[in-house]
């Protein structure tokens, strides 16, 4: 097998999101394999500066655009100024997303459609925008940040669950419709990572982290650049004709019932 088949050099990705955690892990990958990145975020123009910044000292090529990925007039605005200034975008990361982590009776209707538009809404509206040029030149990738909530649930979260099903199957119907064009869409599931929004639960003898540990085969966390791989497979020439597939990297959670917790 060529490893050109794996060749993204001199390919546009624009990554949502991609200004922290795991969007730049992923965003990092891509650039470190000869892609040009595209940063997106929507808190701060200094944020996003910050963040090319932090990818060029490691010699990626990289620009960052702010715009909110759930205002279809910013995306369509944005990425018509991408499309001149840098060129046309050979593969989308719908990366950006939120949780907000309150029982289902307890949650507030605003707080609910708020995950929906970001979660489930925004790759719908990045990505409609984003193919439109794909199709006219037959080829393009798309890659949904779906999660191990796209096939189980968890307290707490049920809006996040809500939106990562919801975007498991999008992604299947993406992939449906634009197969024919040579457009490969599909998703990837992460598991859980060792990001600095984990570190207070990444302590031994907390329970969440105990939990973690017994729940995934591997008996880890992820390491945030585990993502680059997947990253680059499915925007590589070697996924092809790989459609509307949800590549999950959980150290195999999803594989298993668990295990008791006394039980090596």
């Amino acid at each position: 097998m060529s490893i050109s088949l794996f060749d993204i050099k001199g390919k546009n990705a624009l990554i949502t999101g991609s200004t922290h955690g795991l969007g730049m892990a992923m965003a990092r990958g891509l650039g470190l394999a000869g892609a040009t990145i595209i940063v997106n975020g929507n808190s701060s123009q200094q944020k996003i500066d910050n963040a090319v910044a932090e990818y060029k000292k490691e010699g990626i090529s990289a620009v960052g655009y702010k715009f909110n990925v759930a205002n279809e007039a910013d995306v369509k605005a944005a990425i018509s100024i991408i499309e001149v200034e840098v060129g046309q975008i050979d593969i989308l990361i719908n990366n950006a997303g939120i949780i907000k982590r309150t029982p289902l009776i307890e949650m507030e209707v605003a707080d609910f459609k708020e995950v929906i538009d970001i979660d489930l809404v925004s790759p719908f509206i990045v990505s409609k925008h984003v193919v439109k040029s794909m199709i006219s030149r037959k080829e393009g990738k798309v890659i949904n940040i779906c999660s191990m909530m796209s096939e189980l649930g968890r307290n707490s979260v049920g809006a996040y669950a809500a939106a990562k099903g919801g975007l498991k199957m999008l992604t299947q119907n993406m992939a449906t419709e634009w197969a024919k064009y040579n457009i490969q869409v599909n998703g990837i599931g992460p598991g859980y990572f060792a990001t600095s929004q984990t570190a207070p639960i990444r302590v031994d003898g907390h329970p969440f982290n105990d939990f973690i540990i017994n729940r995934t085969p591997a008996a880890k966390w992820g390491d945030p650049n585990d993502l680059a791989g997947a990253a680059i497979f499915l925007s590589s020439k070697a996924s092809d004709f790989v459609n509307g597939h949800i590549l999950y990297v959980d150290g195999g959670i999803l594989a298993t019932i668990g295990k008791p917790t006394n039980e090596n």
